[in-house]
Formats: C-alpha cells, structure tokens, sequence
C-alpha cells in the first residue's frame, strides 16, 4: 500500500514538473485565478439553484432576463485594469441567475431520479479535468484550429433549433442534444489552450476567461441532466 502511494506521488509530482516546464510561472498563476474563479461561479450557480428548488427565491423570468443582461454586461464592460471586483460580481451574478434558471429542471429530476442529478455532475466534472488536462499536456497551440468549426456547428445548431420549433422533430432534437455534449467537450479543450495563448499575448483577464469555461461546463451539465433524465 505505501509502495502504491509513494508512485502515485511521484507520478503526480512528474505530472507537475512537467506543467511546469511547459508554461511559465505567471502563465500558471493566470490559469490558477481562472479555475478558482470559475469554481467559485460554480458555487454561486448551486446556491441560486437550490435556493430556487426550496422555494426560497424563485426569480422566475427575471432571472432568464438577468442572466442575458449580465452576459452582454461582461461582453461591453470591458476589462480596464480597475473593474476586477465590479465584473467579478457581475460573474457570480450571471451564475447565481444561472442557477435559478437550471432549478426547475434539477427540480422535475430531483422528482424522478435524483441520482441523475450527480451521474450529471459526476460525468461532466471527469469530462471537464480530463479535456482540460488533455489540452494543457498537447502541444502548445494544437487545437486552436477548432475555434472556426465549433463557431459554424453552434450556428447550425441554433437555426435548427428554430426550424425545429415548426416542425418539431424528435430526431432533430435528440440529434442536437448528444451533439451539443460533443461540442461543448472540444470547446473545452479549445478554450483551455486559447486562454494560455490569450494570457501570454498580454490578455489576463480572469473574469472572461472563466466565463468561457463556465458556458461550456454549464451547457454541457445541462445537455447530460436531459440525456440521462430521457433514458
């Protein structure tokens, strides 16, 4: 048992030597701020969906409102160097209102299968840490070409959404659904490896940075609660 430990920790030590050979050190303080960030946002979005679930605060339309008006907020706002505190607010803002938008979906699963619920979690925090560490330990740059692609597969995606609103097709949108998982899955890996490209052009700001690993995480939770809620 100890001999098992000792190479987990010098495999896990390997692990780290070898990230740290690769990125420089405020690179890794940047990506650092990043995740913890977007962890915290994290919180935020299951504090706003468990106050919605218990009926404590139930913001409704409101919240669908505010989640856009924050959203556009980050994009306009810009960072200036001195606004860290105001758009980091914004942030957990946009995903406490996120959550109140997810707690009538947790809630109608939550009635069905609860265990949904962290097969959901589960799956898309595994997926998250795996893609991620993936796209940090490929070559330097590598999947930054996907960014294009992933753009014109979401805008078909969302006109077929629209055209699947008339003709209202089952396939089409179950089709959608398992490819939604696999697109938010190469964003995250897209992502991941443009925010170190971002970062060492002189771009460190935090705040967007997680908010693009947050959409894909939370579009990617919520495509899996509706897969495994359908099975």
């Amino acid at each position: 048992m100890t001999e098992t430990v000792n190479n987990m920790q010098e495999r896990f030590q390997t692990f780290m030597n070898g990230l740290g050979d690769r990125y420089e050190p405020y690179v890794r303080q940047h990506l650092s701020k990043v995740y913890m960030v977007l962890g915290s946002t994290a919180a935020a979005t299951a504090v706003g969906a468990l106050l919605q679930m218990r009926g404590f605060l139930d913001l409704g339309v409101l919240a669908a409102v505010a989640t856009l008006v924050l959203v556009l907020g980050l994009h306009f706002y810009k960072d200036n160097g001195k606004n860290y505190t105001t758009r980091l607010s914004m942030l957990y803002a946009f995903g406490f209102c996120s959550g109140q938008t997810l707690g009538p979906l947790l809630g109608y699963i939550v009635s069905i299968n609860p265990a949904i619920i962290l097969s959901a979690l589960t799956g898309t925090f595994v997926t998250f840490i795996s893609l991620s560490l993936a796209a940090l330990l490929a070559e330097q740059g590598k999947y930054l070409f996907l960014g294009g692609m992933l753009v014109s597969v979401i805008n078909t995606m969302a006109l077929l959404s629209l055209f699947n609103m008339i003709f209202k097709s089952y396939f089409v949108q179950v089709t959608q659904l398992y490819v939604g998982v696999f697109v938010m899955a190469a964003f995250i890996v897209y992502d991941t490896q443009n925010i170190v490209q971002k970062c060492r052009n002189g771009n460190r700001d935090v705040v967007q940075h997680a908010l693009d690993l947050f959409f894909d995480v939370l579009s990617m939770f919520r495509r899996l609660l509706i897969i495994l809620t359908q099975k």
